[in-house]
């Protein structure tokens, strides 16, 4: 799931404002070494933070269909997780590291929403749209100072990027057969014998029509 929301990613800010500007997009950690090897304009995602976003767990069930609307398995809900990244520019003067985070902006504020067509593999087959939020309130434990410390680099601007993506919930479990008729009653004739050989199951409205006629004298 994780490597698919990287995919994702890769594809919006290598696109957008940055379309056929020959922007490498990293994932590595920002590290004094990478930085050292790296000879081109980068956009470096470093994801920094994975937690469970409680707030969407669900209790339940969810059907799984198949292409003619039967349901075939039912499973858990998913899962949801923020996947919290730190989104930085690398170039060789500030001026263009900033015209790079501005262009990042303009490519992913008016994401806010990735539908579920546009997402690849099990992220996409579970049919739901995916939340993303870029430079918002960083809401995680960990101070970025304390990221770029780890890091062992020093503090550079940077957006906090977030995608909150479902994790389908496992095992699933196999659905019995649908129902294909009405509910019947086999009742006994009138006069308490057993109903005679290829006689159809009695439906309720006729259950009780056979009792009507026991009570006349």
């Amino acid at each position: 799931m994780i490597h698919e929301v990287d995919e994702v990613l890769k594809g919006l800010l290598g696109g957008g404002a940055l379309a056929g500007s020959d922007i490498d997009v990293s994932f590595e950690a920002p590290t004094r070494d990478w930085a050292a090897r790296r000879n081109a304009p980068t956009i470096n995602a470093y994801l920094y933070d994975i937690r469970e976003d409680v707030a969407r767990r669900q209790r339940g069930q969810v059907s799984v269909r198949d292409e003619r609307d039967i349901v075939v398995r039912r499973r858990q809900p998913p899962r949801w997780f923020r996947l919290s990244y730190l989104v930085t520019a690398w170039t060789r003067t500030p001026q263009d590291e900033h015209r790079l985070l501005s262009a990042v902006l303009a490519t992913m504020l008016p994401r806010e929403l990735l539908p579920a067509d546009e997402l690849p593999g099990a992220l996409g087959a579970l049919g739901l749209a995916v939340p993303l939020t870029v430079a918002g309130v960083h809401t995680e434990s960990r101070s970025l100072a304390e990221i770029w410390s780890a890091l062992g680099g020093e503090l550079k601007p940077s957006l906090d990027m977030v995608v909150t993506a479902p994790f389908p919930a496992y095992p699933e479990y196999d659905a019995g057969p649908p129902v294909t008729e009405g509910a019947a009653v086999r009742v006994r004739g009138l006069d308490g014998d057993p109903p005679a050989s290829g006689e159809r199951a009695h439906r309720p409205h006729q259950v009780a029509a056979a009792r009507e006629a026991r009570k006349r004298p």
